[in-house]
This record gives structure tokens, C-alpha cells and sequence, in this order.
């Protein structure tokens, strides 16, 4: 039976007068020994695909920083599709276990999207692919997303749409995308993209580097 013991680093950022940031990560795994990575699932209110792989490419470069060697995820997305694993619940132990097999990867990310429009909330985590163990976890919300006042913009050619949600405009928000050329193909507003980056780069400040060998 494997104990696994985490070390928590909260830290609170008065972004906006709402900003929160916490992390975890589990101690006395050696990072360096851990090469290629990738983002096999982003699950939440982000609709778009195109989005997603946004989202997914904020990830990469943060990766490469730390020393990893992402996986592109339109790779990710082929070999999955290939191995008919797409309809897999890639947020589990067993369906993120089986994707980093058939990609011959040894961790894998899953990113989940909870809130996506006035607050935007962001998880990720890494597993171990082997024994589904996590390995390291991040959470951070901020605000800044999708208005309502944004969203009417849309229409007059203003602003870029994509189909997400919050709390009081999710129905809205996803029939603008539909309208706007289907969900699958409609990229983050400059606006959008330049929050989510920022909140990916402050989830993944504690993400242990590849360099560092002692936790």
C-alpha cells in the first residue's frame, strides 16, 4: 500500500479584489525522471475545441519551462482517436492510465473547467499513468471572462466568440457559439485568451521543475 504525502502551498492574490491560487504536489517523487507530457482531457463549461486547444497550449509553454517535453494535442487527439479512447472517461485513474499507455507517455495532465465567463476557474493535475497516483495539483479562479456586455458584443463583429458559460449567461452563451459556426471552431477572444494564460501561468508556478530534485 503507497502513502502518499503532500506538501500545500496556498497562496492568495488580491487580483481584481478576487484571486485565489493553491497547490499541491507530492513529496519525494523525483520530477526528473519524468520526460514527456501531455494534456489528454479538458473537461468543464469550455465548449469549443479550438478553445481547449488554447487552454492546452498555455499548459505546453509552461511546461517547457519547467524542463518537460509536452506533447502536442492535436498528436494527443489523433492517437486517441485511432485507438477509439475519445469516448473514454479520461478523468479517471483508469481512463487517464490507459491514454498515457497508448501515447507511451509517462504522466499525464487533466485540466477542468468548472467556470469560464465573469470568474474563470481552473484545475489541473498530473497523474501517473502507471498506478494513477496523482502527482501534482493546481487550482486558481480570477475574474475577468465573458459579460453579458461581451457576449452582445459578439454580434457586432466586435469580439470573438466561443461557446462558454457562467452562471447567469450559460444558455446564452452556448447558443452564440452554435450561431457563430459551431462549437468546435471558435477561438478565445484576445481578452479571454490573455486571462486564461495568465491563470495557467499561476497554477503552474509550483509545478515542480524537472532541475529540481529534492522536495
Amino acid at each position: 500500500m503507497k502513502i502518499v504525502v503532500y506538501t500545500l502551498a496556498i497562496v492568495v492574490l488580491l487580483i481584481g479584489g478576487c484571486a485565489s491560487h493553491e497547490s499541491s504536489f507530492r513529496i519525494g517523487y523525483d520530477f526528473s525522471t519524468v520526460d514527456k507530457v501531455a494534456v489528454v482531457a479538458i473537461e468543464g463549461t469550455l465548449r469549443s475545441e479550438v478553445a481547449k486547444n488554447q487552454i492546452a497550449d498555455f499548459f505546453a509553454m509552461e511546461f517547457l519551462k519547467k524542463g518537460y517535453a509536452p506533447v502536442e494535442r492535436a498528436q494527443v487527439n489523433a492517437l486517441l482517436k485511432e485507438q477509439e479512447l475519445q469516448s473514454t472517461d479520461l478523468t479517471t485513474a483508469e481512463g487517464a492510465a490507459e491514454a498515457g499507455q497508448v501515447l507511451n507517455i509517462p504522466v499525464v495532465l487533466i485540466v477542468n473547467i468548472p467556470h469560464f465567463g465573469e470568474e474563470i476557474s481552473m484545475t489541473a493535475k498530473m497523474m501517473d499513468v502507471e498506478d494513477g497516483i496523482i502527482l501534482w495539483m493546481g487550482r486558481s479562479t480570477g475574474k475577468g471572462g465573458r459579460s453579458w456586455t461581451s457576449i452582445f458584443r459578439i454580434f457586432s463583429g466586435e469580439d470573438t466568440g466561443i461557446g462558454v458559460s457562467s452562471a447567469d449567461g450559460e444558455l446564452l452563451g452556448s447558443v452564440v457559439g452554435d450561431v457563430l459556426g459551431g462549437v468546435s471552431g471558435q477561438a478565445l477572444s484576445i481578452h479571454e485568451a490573455k486571462k486564461a494564460q495568465h491563470i495557467v501561468k499561476r497554477i503552474c508556478k509550483s509545478l515542480p521543475s524537472r532541475s529540481e530534485s529534492e522536495w
